[in-house]
């Protein structure tokens, strides 16, 4: 039978809210066609200004939507299944990160289920983020995998990858965004530490970082070598270039990679 939505949200948070205005506002999904719940009024009435349905039944959305996105906090998951009891939702998709897909499917009694993942990053808030999405499930449907991508489409750059690297993609993707700012945030404050006002360290700071990634992007060589031709266009950078290898930048960095996928293997359900 026909479901009444077409994407039905459970949850009403950051991801969710940039999730519908990627959507509506791309004109790629009309409003009528999304409804979600969550138990907060206040976000509720914030999301209502781009023309979607709201409601405060989870059981609802979940039985009256074609896919239905669960984006609520992972801790909230176990909770939420006595709500949706006897619902049985046949396309799922999750932004929860660290609960798997057998999780889920057993979470709704197991059987046909098709569930995909998606693991956003702090940036897809405005737009610019990068995000792995397990699509699996649905390779026997290309129209429902086109779907669940356009969803994604709207929030920037999606990387098609397998649940079992979703531990790497999180500390990659998400964690590159956290290392960023910390990059930024000390390159701001050595700016000030030797003579710059805030407002142009932060200037140079972010554009720098910003133009770094655009050649990152752009250029076929791989970055060591951008690193040798960047940090010899000027001797002035050898010794910070050396500084910076002396104090194990490298190493700290996949130090830090390293932790995160190991805290998400020890997490994941």
């Amino acid at each position: 039978m026909k479901k009444k939505f077409k994407l039905g949200i459970i949850g009403c948070g950051a991801m969710a809210t940039s999730v519908v205005k990627g959507a509506v506002l791309s004109d790629f999904l009309s409003p009528k066609k999304i409804i979600l719940s969550d138990t907060d009024e206040k976000k509720l009435d914030a999301i209502e200004e781009f023309g979607v349905f709201t409601c405060d039944s989870n059981k609802f959305v979940a039985e009256n939507s074609e896919f239905v996105l669960l984006a609520v906090k992972p801790v909230n998951f176990k909770a939420l299944l006595p709500e949706l009891s006897g619902c049985r939702p046949q396309k799922i998709i999750s932004v929860m990160t660290g609960i798997g897909k057998n999780k889920i499917k057993s979470g709704f009694g197991g059987g046909n289920i098709k569930v995909a993942l998606c693991a956003p990053d702090f940036p897809c808030a405005i737009g610019s983020g990068i995000l792995g999405l397990d699509m699996s499930d649905f390779d026997s449907e290309p129209d429902d995998t086109e779907f669940i991508s356009k969803i994604f489409d709207c929030l920037g750059t999606v990387l098609s990858i397998d649940e079992s690297k979703f531990g790497a993609v999180s500390a990659i993707g998400a964690g590159g965004s956290v290392y960023a700012f910390m990059l930024i945030d000390a390159l701001c404050d050595a700016g000030v530490k030797n003579g710059l006002s805030r407002g142009e360290a932060k200037a140079l700071a972010v554009q720098s970082v910003l133009g770094a990634a655009e050649m990152a992007r752009r250029e076929e060589e791989n970055i060591s070598e951008l690193l040798v031709k960047s940090s010899g266009s000027c001797g002035n950078f050898a010794e910070s270039v050396k500084i910076m290898e002396d104090n194990g930048f490298g190493e700290s960095v996949g130090k830090a990679v390293d932790s995160t996928v190991r805290r998400f293997k020890e997490t994941v359900e």
